[in-house]
């Protein structure tokens, strides 16, 4: 444990003097790849410190959900490895430390295609996230194999943030991580720092969240990753609860947020047209997601802010909204306010583009169907 923690800031800070000493920019070298010395800590990149251990931790993180995808020879949707090589040496290379995985990700493909890519640097160099997907299978025996699995996949002996994965009104915690022994499990590989934060993501109702943040004394949550945006702030409906309550109640804890869907599944980056004017005029060099992600990420409580880029133009327009990020105002935050009562008015639909009703049994593409309703309505 302390091998895999002390080394970041020896590693940059060693870095960066052999870089003087060699009158360069200093590289170092591993599997082909060479990457600037600076790696993780490239100027103009906003960090944010982990204050349980340290960690210094990129504002944007790399969701590993959307990464782009081929056809192979059977015609089978395949991860396009050399795609993700790019994105993630450009990432790297712009001081992006925080990559976010699932074993179901990208129909199981997601873990093994993003370690391929991260395991051409130096391990200590970035942060590996993901999470215990058990959602059918929750004995103990498969869950153990699952986490194995994907220490595997990221070619890695430790996580450094792991999640039990989506959990709230009705996922099941107890069933999935107590009652089956796997919390007592979890806490015993935490303790021999195999893994180094541990937490949970998730998706439910302010009842929901309380419960869990109940079990806190008993099983110290490291962090907690949750939907933010500007709508779900205070306009979040149905079975999600208010990112503003989520905040709160772990602020009051000390807990820090990672955050997921701070797009809304994109549809915060497609707004109608009237609506996207309105923030042009108000910022014209900053493009209409950057206000979201500036508002993700303004909170203090906030380690870093998820975005799953599958195109090199969002990678590159997200690296420069957060390098560095520019809060917002409190002005700004009322004129986004004000912006999401106008955005309650279009009847789109909640599909986040998770994929997780693909493949479909009639060989309908479901999320692309929806997404492609909400362009229309918008």
């Amino acid at each position: 444990m302390k091998k895999n923690n002390i080394d970041r800031r020896e590693f940059f800070k060693t870095a960066g003097t052999a870089a003087l000493v060699m009158g360069g920019l200093g590289c170092i070298s591993k599997g082909g790849v060479t990457a600037s010395a600076a790696g993780a800590e490239s100027e103009g990149m906003t960090y944010r410190t982990n204050n349980g251990n340290g960690d210094k931790v990129s504002i944007l993180g790399y969701g590993c959900m959307r990464w782009p995808m081929i056809k192979d020879e059977n015609g089978r949707d395949i991860i396009d490895q050399e795609a993700v090589n790019r994105l993630v040496d450009y990432a790297m290379e712009h001081g992006v430390n925080y990559y976010d995985s699932s074993p179901v990700y990208l129909q199981g493909q997601s873990e093994k295609a993003t370690g391929i890519a991260l395991s051409r640097y130096p391990r200590e160099s970035y942060f590996v996230a993901t999470k215990l997907s058990n959602f059918s299978n929750y004995t103990k025996e498969n869950s153990i194999e699952m986490y194995q699995k994907s220490k595997e996949n990221f070619q890695t002996d430790y996580i450094d943030y792991y999640l039990l994965h989506s959990i709230g009104d009705g996922n099941g915690f107890r069933q999935r991580f107590v009652d089956n022994g796997m919390m007592e499990y979890l806490l015993e590989e935490r303790k021999a720092g195999r893994i180094r934060n541990l937490g949970f993501s998730f998706h439910g109702t302010p009842e929901g969240f309380d419960e869990l943040m109940a079990y806190h004394d008993q099983y110290h949550w490291d962090f907690v990753q949750i939907q933010l945006n500007y709508i779900d702030w205070t306009h979040a409906s149905g079975r999600n609860a208010k990112a503003k309550y989520l905040q709160e109640e772990l602020d009051k804890r000390g807990i820090q947020s990672v955050i997921m869907e701070p797009l809304l599944g994109g549809r915060l980056s497609k707004v109608p047209e009237h609506i996207a004017g309105r923030l042009k005029e108000r910022n014209p060099q900053g493009s209409v997601a950057s206000w979201a992600f500036r508002f993700a990420g303004t909170h203090p409580g906030v380690l870093c802010v998820l975005s799953g880029m599958t195109y090199m133009e969002h990678l590159q327009d997200n690296v420069g909204t957060y390098s560095p990020l520019k809060p917002l105002t409190e002005d700004e935050l009322a004129f986004l306010e004000e912006t999401a009562e106008l955005m309650q008015k279009y009847p789109t639909v909640p599909c986040n583009d998770c994929k997780y009703c693909m493949p479909c049994p009639y060989g309908i593409d479901i999320p692309a169907i929806l997404l492609h309703y909400n362009k229309c309505v918008n």
